[in-house]
Order: C-alpha cells, then structure tokens, then sequence
C-alpha cells in the first residue's frame, strides 16, 4: 500500500484510501508503523470482571452498543482484561446505561482475537443505537 489516506473514524485500514494494490514509489525503508493505545473496562458490574463494556478512546470513555454482541465479542473483551471465560453477554443496558459517547457499534469478533480493536466495527463513534443498548459481559475472572 502507498499513500494511504485515513479520516480517523475507520474501522479498518482498508476503508482508507489508497494507490491501487501492488502500485508504490517506494521501499521497505518508507515501511509505515504504527502503536496504538485502546483502554477498555467493565463498569457497574458486581465484580472487576463484570459490567458495562467501556472503551477509552481519545481521551475519551464511552460504551459499546448491544448490535449483534454476542459471546464471540465477550470472550474477546474477557480475554484482553485478564478476566477468564465468559458466562453471559447480553445487552440491553443490563448493569446500567452509560453516558457520553457510544464509541462502538455492531462489533463482530470471531472469538480469538487478542483485542477487541481487531474485531470489525462500524467505526469510532459512528452508531445507530442509544445508551438503552450498551452492552456488557459477565466473566468468571
């Protein structure tokens, strides 16, 4: 990829613009990096490993919306946070709506990833849904 053009609110790399595949004026020494820094927590839940999905981007704390979270999308967030396995993941606001942003929306993990931000999303704060859909995960952590 050469001159990839990005606004921010991508949720994936290939949303971004960009020279056709294989068309570049440039070397591996031009190879382009990246460190990124997602913070995510579980807030009003009985235990640190339970509650409200909370993700912390620029600066910023918001929810995740309940569209089409399932187990999958729970068993990644439980793994990130050193949490266990997943006992339930239902949404609905179950431990409470959230307030601010709604950072995420129809999050669609396999299961495996080591991060929620390698699962697809909509892209940053771009949603359809209000607070009544935040989700949340119950782990066993």
């Amino acid at each position: 990829m050469d001159d990839v053009n990005c606004q921010g609110s991508e949720s994936s790399l290939m949303q971004c613009s960009f020279r056709r595949w294989k068309q570049h004026n440039c070397g591996h020494s031009k190879d382009a990096a990246a460190q990124c820094t997602v913070k995510l927590r579980l807030i009003n839940g009985p235990n640190p490993c339970s509650g409200r999905v909370e993700v912390l981007y620029n600066n910023e704390w918001g929810t995740v919306c309940d569209d089409g979270w399932d187990r999958n999308d729970a068993n990644v967030v439980c793994r990130e946070l050193g949490c266990g396995n997943v006992i339930s993941a239902p949404g609905s606001a179950f431990y409470g709506q959230g307030n601010g942003p709604i950072m995420l929306d129809d999050v669609n993990c396999q299961g495996y990833e080591s991060s929620l931000m390698l699962c697809s999303f909509r892209g940053w704060k771009q949603h359809n849904c209000g607070h009544s859909k935040d989700a949340w995960t119950n782990n066993d952590g």
